[in-house]
């Protein structure tokens, strides 16, 4: 599937794949830390409590939905996401999930909503700008412009969650239930094919 997409493009071993997003969430860790140390930039609070905890279950589960209905209806999508999952999934093996779920969720949601959202301005307009860094981040490739606009979406509902809320931990929560419940169905669903 992706050697048909993009034969430039050559799959990555699971020791690829591990590593990659190990540097990448130690890359977004250290973006991060520079922009809170030479700016006036506050990062968004973390607070640990059971009602963030479930309002990021269950707006990961929403995203998720969301999902699933779209990889339905929208071919582009489902083909960009096929291949974008095969690349990153397929040679992983299932307890690997765990790491596709905690690495991108802390990570990008440290950088995007913790800080370059309070930077950018916890309003309508913070979450836009700052979605549509999010969505480019995905991008892969031309063919994959329908993954970049749903990651978008996905962006602008993590941005709401976390201004809603004032708590950084919801958008990771749901961030991470979304990786983590998502590339389970889908490998498990590979498996079984």
């Amino acid at each position: 599937m992706s050697q048909q997409q993009d034969p430039s493009i050559q799959p990555l071993s699971r020791i690829q794949i591990l590593m990659l997003m190990g540097v990448t969430a130690v890359v977004f860790l250290l973006i991060s830390k520079l922009w809170l140390r030479f700016s006036s930039v506050s990062l968004l609070s973390i607070s640990w409590d059971a009602e963030s905890i479930l309002t990021g279950i269950g707006l990961g589960l929403i995203i998720t939905s969301a999902s699933f209905i779209v990889y339905r209806l929208w071919p582009a999508y489902r083909r960009s996401s096929d291949f974008y999952l095969e690349f990153v999934l397929k040679p992983l093996l299932l307890l690997d999930i765990i790491w596709v779920g905690l690495l991108p969720g802390l990570s990008e949601e440290l950088l995007f909503r913790g800080v370059m959202l309070p930077a950018l301005g916890l309003n309508a307009t913070g979450i836009a700008l700052s979605s549509l860094c999010f969505g480019a981040l995905h991008l892969s490739g031309s063919q994959q412009w329908s993954y970049v606009i749903w990651a978008t979406i996905v962006g602008v509902l993590l941005g709401f969650s976390a201004v809603v809320t004032h708590n950084l931990l919801v958008p990771i929560v749901a961030h991470t239930f979304t990786n983590l419940i998502s590339s389970y169905f889908w490998k498990v669903g590979q498996s079984n094919s």
